[in-house]
């Protein structure tokens, strides 16, 4: 349809969409309060000024995308656990009758078994390389997913303090592939000897 023939309802769209852009812009409300006083003409004749290019406004921040964790692989992994170190029957078994000497005995053979299955399964390197004691300064910017500030918190970074943890950074998963029938639920079967 040509544009000097709009039917009503594109009349309509054009007049409400105009109404909400001369409320949001000054020059364009000045420039069809001229087109209505007769300046039509004027401008006609004129050539057309190139239009002024507005700065683009910032793009919007992406949203937070919150994905849902299956639990295969921390279920995968406390199965490890599990086999390679008795963890689960270690922090289900109440110690409270043991003597502390049973139970470090205990402690050191799962934690034996742990180590192995971390050291087996993932690469874990520290998140900051200074030695635990050491005086570091965090620029700004800095990560704060990696490094988190305790102590009195205040003003802006630059930051400077004494590192107590390296933190740990995983820098590859190595868990056996599962096959579709496995059911990661059981982490330790039950065993019945005959």
């Amino acid at each position: 349809m040509p544009e000097s023939n709009l039917s009503f309802f594109g009349r309509l769209s054009v007049a409400l969409g105009s109404f909400f852009a001369i409320l949001g812009d000054g020059e364009l409300a000045a420039n069809v309060r001229r087109l209505r006083e007769g300046g039509f003409a004027a401008a006609a004749a004129a050539p057309a000024a190139a239009p002024v290019a507005k700065p683009a406004p910032a793009p919007a921040p992406a949203p937070t995308v919150i994905k849902e964790a299956t639990p295969d692989a921390a279920l995968q992994l406390l199965g490890l656990l599990q086999r390679n170190a008795r963890f689960v029957d270690f922090v289900e078994e109440d110690i409270a009758g043991y003597a502390d000497a049973d139970i470090g005995a205990a402690a050191r053979i799962v934690h034996e078994g742990c180590r192995a299955t971390l050291r087996d399964h993932f690469s874990i390197r520290p998140v900051r390389s200074e030695s635990e004691g050491s005086r570091v300064t965090l620029p700004a910017g800095f990560d704060a997913a990696a490094v988190r500030l305790t102590g009195n918190v205040v003003g802006e970074a630059p930051f400077s303090g004494s590192l107590t943890h390296r933190g740990w950074r995983v820098e590859e998963v190595k868990l056996p592939q599962l096959v579709k029938t496995h059911d990661a639920r059981i982490i330790a079967p039950a065993e019945v000897e005959l």
